[in-house]
């Protein structure tokens, strides 16, 4: 098979700007008033959450641009990228419709009304899916280079199309139900996502045309792409169908047909304060989910403009604006299936999360945390299996452990997390889960569990009325040789296997008193929503008291700054929303404290306006795994203040979920965390400065060293950390091996 050729698009890596008051994708850097300070508040400091998160998509498919990465992943990144697409109108396009479907006109911080918004996000998205159809061209060019063909009907030899036709009428033909549409039958339900055939036809002896809709059966057990055996080459399945047509209507003269696909809705929260049983309101919803309004309707060009009319009309939708016609492949996250081959030369190389250096020994969890001190993991780089499943596993089957309390957000399918949590029930432990069924696409997942937990004689709650739980804790308690007491685990990261694979999240593990007595306090709130503003000494918990010490932590280090000690802020986030914390920020930098941003996709804030934010900057990090830790550090005059924790900056995070922050106190661990935020600072691979207009700009190596991006260095470090380890033990020198530490490289 042939190495993988080098694109020859050279503009891959120039910043890409999404956040003008109108529709245009550029957006100039506000002025200060003649002789007047800048006014924090002032809309146009504000960048539209919606656009920068369009913004942070077009830095995914630069990914996918990018000559640099492996070809299969480059089809992963576009994969990822119309995934994301499909969410953000099921979500964000979907709320806003709600909102001017309500008669809803208040003014977003950047000054924009919903239909504003919409209609800018429209235009960006026209723009992304032609840049994104170009670049589908040109990947399926290099797979074809590369030996993988991705076919269309005529391009297949008469003995495969044989083949195809009968695998069609073997393993997809008795799945499939063609309906018709006709004043005999009313226009069918379309599901959501869902890939459809608009099939025109002509029965023998009759002038007028008819119509039917034909469902492409794509499902967990039925492959997009159908593969000639003993080759890399590949039809899609709706080309197939198309071809074969016959087969569905015998005798019946078929005049064209054309791909469409609709996004539907997923913003059906009911008021659960009204609702006598949340289980029972959460299934609900989800019957409403499937029938909800649709958002947007995909179209193949060849489709005929009257067809088109009617498909719009029947499905409520605006013709001009909400009918986006897709060339070539129509849902491309499909594409994946593609980017799955198990073929390793296209592929990055495989990761191996390791062991964290104290969890490499088989001795009791719960003693070791009680003798050696916290401990720090750094998903996927270090193990979720041997760190929290066994934590879990070994809590359940420990003797001495009275009780287990968990949040649970989302977990796998598969879920040894679940297995553990029942297994501890069985052996008499007392265990109580609050499991969030309000977590957006796992409801019924959720639902499942949580009635699996109950089945085992489990405590389950949902959490606090009107608030998502969206914290990730674990409380054990434990009967020691001293008394009862408590361990624990606050992440930043979903208790999901499969998860721990593919973001990049932290996670911490201690025994220290106060943090367990603030964690029973948690977990009683959780279970009655009794007393919401409970005394926390060590935990910093949303909604009740989190983002107003984010910004005394903020005020804090102005007054340092302007007292002469340096003020200093990094803040590691997926998002930067919340206007009262951009507002602080904005006043951190107009005193000139030192502001590191690492924030993932949304950010109102504009670095680098003078005597605004030009000693504030913002870096977003695009790497073969998503980043998705948070972590909060303030130098608090040369006394730092550093919290890891589930919540990003965002209002409906502070205000509207139960979020925990956990203080990071050991000094090594301080260090450690610190490194790793100066490794991805550094990043010249796969980091993005943001520019005060709203662009991004990807940073360049400039030697051959910086050619590894901070993912990979973390591998790199991960992996000396265990070889160091090993080399200490053969030595047999306990003292060198609990030195191991990430800040140690």
């Amino acid at each position: 098979m042939l190495e993988q050729k080098q694109a020859s698009n050279s503009d891959i890596r120039t910043s890409h700007t999404l956040g003008d008051d109108s529709v245009s994708d550029v957006q100039s850097v506000p002025r200060r008033p003649d002789g007047k300070n800048w006014d924090p508040s002032a809309p146009e400091l504000y960048l539209n959450r919606e656009i920068t998160w369009l913004n942070f998509n077009r830095r995914v498919l630069a990914e996918a641009q990018d000559p640099r990465t492996k070809l299969l992943e480059r089809v992963k990144f576009v994969a990822i990228v119309c995934s994301n697409l499909d969410e953000f109108f099921m979500k964000r396009i979907g709320g806003l419709k709600q909102q001017i479907g309500a008669g809803l006109t208040d003014l977003s911080v950047d000054g924009r009304n919903p239909q504003q918004q919409i209609e800018a996000c429209h235009h960006i998205i026209r723009d992304i899916e032609e840049e994104k159809n170009q670049l589908f061209m040109h990947l399926t060019e290099l797979l074809q280079e590369n030996g993988i063909e991705l076919l269309e009907w005529p391009q297949f030899s008469a003995e495969e199309q044989v083949y195809l036709r009968d695998y069609f009428y073997a393993n997809i033909f008795p799945l499939v139900t063609p309906q018709g549409i006709d004043p005999a039958h009313p226009f069918p339900f379309i599901s959501n996502l869902s890939l459809n055939l608009l099939v025109t036809l002509r029965h023998p002896g009759e002038e007028q045309p008819a119509l039917a809709r034909v469902k492409v059966p794509v499902g967990p057990d039925v492959p997009r792409f159908l593969r000639i055996p003993g080759t890399y080459r590949f039809a899609r399945l709706e080309d197939v169908m198309s071809q074969n047509l016959d087969l569905l209507f015998p005798k019946m003269e078929v005049l064209d047909s054309a791909m469409f696909r609709v996004t539907r809705n997923a913003v059906t929260e009911l008021d659960e304060e009204q609702a006598d049983d949340l289980l029972e309101m959460i299934e609900t919803e989800l019957r409403y989910r499937r029938f909800a309004a649709i958002v947007r309707l995909q179209v193949s060009p060849q489709m005929n403009k009257n067809n088109r009319g009617m498909l719009a009309a029947e499905l409520g939708l605006d013709e001009e604006s909400d009918v986006f016609e897709v060339k070539g492949m129509m849902g491309k996250s499909d594409l994946m299936e593609v980017a799955m081959l198990d073929l390793p030369q296209l592929r990055d190389p495989a990761h191996h999360p390791v062991d964290h250096p104290r969890l490499q020994e088989k001795s009791n969890f719960f003693h070791n945390l009680r003798r050696n001190g916290p401990i720090l993991i750094y998903h996927p780089f270090e193990s979720f299996s041997s760190s929290v499943e066994r934590f879990l596993l070994e809590a359940s089957n420990d003797p001495k452990v009275r009780a287990i309390k968990m949040t649970l957000y989302r977990t796998s399918k598969d879920s040894k997390v679940i297995h553990s949590l029942v297994n501890a029930a069985l052996n008499g432990k007392q265990v109580a889960v609050v499991v969030e069924l309000k977590a957006r696409f796992d409801e019924a997942a959720n639902i499942r569990w949580a009635n699996r937990l109950e089945e085992a004689g489990i405590h389950v709650t949902y959490g606090v009325v009107g608030f998502k739980t969206h914290s990730k804790t674990i409380l054990v308690v434990r009967k020691d040789y001293d008394g009862i007491r408590r361990y624990a685990h606050i992440g930043t990261g979903n208790y999901h296997g499969g998860t721990a694979r593919l973001y990049t999240d932290l996670g911490y593990f201690t025994c220290d008193a106060q943090i367990g007595q603030d964690l029973t306090e948690f977990f009683n709130y959780l279970s009655t929503g009794f007393t919401p503003k409970r005394q926390y000494k060590k935990l910093v918990v949303a909604p009740s008291d989190m983002k107003r010490k984010i910004i005394s932590k903020i005020n804090r280090e102005i007054e340092f700054q302007k007292s002469g000690e340096p003020g200093h802020i990094r803040l590691k986030m997926n998002a930067l929303e919340d206007s009262d914390i951009t507002r602080a920020l904005y006043k951190a930098g107009m005193a000139g404290v030192k502001v590191e941003l690492i924030v993932r996709d949304t950010c109102r804030l504009r670095p680098g306006i003078a005597d605004l934010s030009d000693t504030i900057t913002v870096i977003s990090i695009v790497g073969r795994f998503l980043e998705h830790a948070r972590v909060y550090y303030f130098r608090n005059g040369g006394t730092p203040e550093i919290f890891l924790g589930s919540a990003d900056i965002m209002t409906r995070n502070l205000e509207s979920r139960v979020e925990v922050l956990v203080p990071i106190e050991d000094p090594i661990l301080q260090r450690d965390l610190g490194k790793l935020l100066d490794i991805q600072l550094a990043d010249r691979r796969s980091t993005w400065d943001m520019k005060p207009d709203g662009t991004y700009v990807q940073r360049q190596p400039s030697n051959p060293a910086e050619e590894k991006g901070c993912q990979e260095r973390v591998i790199e470090i991960a992996e000396k950390r265990e070889s160091a380890l090993g080399k200490f033990k053969r030595v047999k020198s306990k003292a060198k091996s609990k030195k191991v530490y990430w800040s140690s490289y």
